[in-house]
């Protein structure tokens, strides 16, 4: 690497040089002179030297990386953290390798899902034939037929997909804070059915098509002239110092294109087509929302198609760093009022987890999630959400033992004080 920067740099001095003894030159001669140096440096064969291929492992083990006992992942041979700059001056390459690890991330937790966690992959669309792209979500054994309780977990946009927070979380920290299993464990345990949401595979990735190329006659000698040819020609050498400094070694990557998943095309469709197939015909008499970032904005948009429903059947929502805004999300007065009465967003703040916070617009409570970290805020809210879906069942619960012999208390006014004294 060093002998092909030293290379690169040799060529840049020549070019400074060369530069400074036409500075006094005419245009026409600058020109000149720079073709002329343009020609004797090799480019592509510069750009070939630096930059690796982009083949990487396709399992951890040939990564040299593994989950250890506290789940944080760590090289098998030196026992150090991930590292991203695995290779200097290389950021292109190195985006690449951590993206290759990602996926790698990715499947490992589904078999987590499945081995771990007791779960099972349902198929979306419900009714797909054929070739058509799918996608699936994760359902607990009793999700369905529950009685009692049902926790759906819906993550934020981006990259992670099935089982997930945040996939930095999960290389950098451990898989406590970036999955969602710890949060499926103790939905497990307290008796919750699971329904695990999968917003961001909402498409099929395939390669293109190769175009075939025109064939093209024979140059003919051109009758240009001579300074209408030269700018060209300086055109063109302009390109080619420009592809240079864009990219080093012009690996072509694979063109894709898009198919979208049916009914499943974008978050929102996706939480929309799960209420729709899944909750809404699950046997849970209690249902719990929590939704982290976009997964929040997802929920009310889903809550502005089906208010009616939503409101009978939800029992609580918690919200994490939650992006939606009901001004902009055109809710009606009802959703809004529902929403302040049944949700709570924790979100990144310094304060101490739990200090309630104010907010500029009329919404849910919002209360610090004790981390400034926007991609933490699940993991360290862990605990007073589950405190929270608690209070707001006995509510409910206490409102239905009580409403023929005081009808007058609602379970809510009772929840909401309970939960801003905590």
């Amino acid at each position: 690497m060093l002998s092909h920067l030293c290379a690169a740099t040799s060529a840049l001095y020549i070019l400074w040089i060369t530069m400074a003894h036409v500075a006094g030159q005419d245009d026409r001669e600058r020109t000149t002179a720079l073709k002329d140096l343009l020609s004797r440096i090799d480019l592509d064969e510069l750009m070939k030297k630096d930059e690796p291929p982009f083949n990487f492992p396709q399992t951890l083990e040939e990564f040299e990386y593994a989950f250890n006992e506290y789940g944080q992942l760590r090289h098998t041979k030196t026992g150090e953290p991930f590292v991203f700059n695995a290779r200097e001056d290389l950021h292109r390459w190195n985006q690449k390798r951590y993206e290759a690890l990602g996926e790698i991330i990715t499947e490992y937790v589904y078999e987590l899902l499945e081995k771990e966690c007791n779960m099972t992959k349902a198929i979306l669309p419900v009714d797909a034939e054929g070739d058509e792209p799918t996608s699936f979500i994760y359902l607990s054994p009793d999700a369905l037929s529950n009685p009692s309780k049902l926790l759906v977990l819906i993550q934020g946009s981006g990259v992670v997909r099935a089982g997930q927070w945040a996939r930095r979380l999960i290389i950098n920290q451990d898989l406590n804070s970036g999955t969602q299993i710890p949060f499926i464990r103790r939905a497990m345990e307290e008796g919750f059915g699971v329904v695990v949401l999968n917003p961001n595979l909402n498409y099929l990735e395939v390669e293109k098509a190769p175009k075939s190329s025109p064939s093209h006659p024979p140059a003919e000698v051109s009758d240009e002239p001579a300074e209408k040819r030269e700018r060209k020609d300086e055109q063109e050498g302009k390109k080619k110092r420009e592809f240079y400094e864009k990219y080093r070694n012009p690996q072509k990557e694979t063109e894709t294109e898009r198919i979208p998943i049916r009914e499943n095309s974008s978050s929102e469709d996706h939480v929309l087509y799960v209420w729709d197939h899944f909750v809404s015909r699950a046997a849970a008499k209690n249902v719990f929302i929590m939704a982290h970032s976009y997964g929040g904005l997802s929920f009310v948009e889903m809550m502005n198609q089906r208010e009616v429903q939503v409101k009978n059947r939800v029992c609580a929502v918690a919200f994490t760093d939650s992006a939606h805004n009901l001004w902009l999300q055109e809710t009606t007065k009802g959703t809004q009022d529902w929403i302040f009465q049944y949700c709570s967003n924790w979100v990144s703040s310094p304060e101490p987890l739990d200090t309630p916070l104010d907010s500029m617009l009329p919404d849910c409570p919002k209360v610090s999630a004790g981390t400034e970290r926007h991609e933490l805020t699940s993991w360290t809210s862990f605990d007073s959400i589950f405190r929270f879906f608690a209070e707001a069942l006995k509510a409910r619960e206490d409102e239905e033992a009580e409403e023929n012999s005081n009808p007058v208390t609602t379970r809510r006014s009772s929840f909401r004080n309970k939960h801003q004294d905590l």
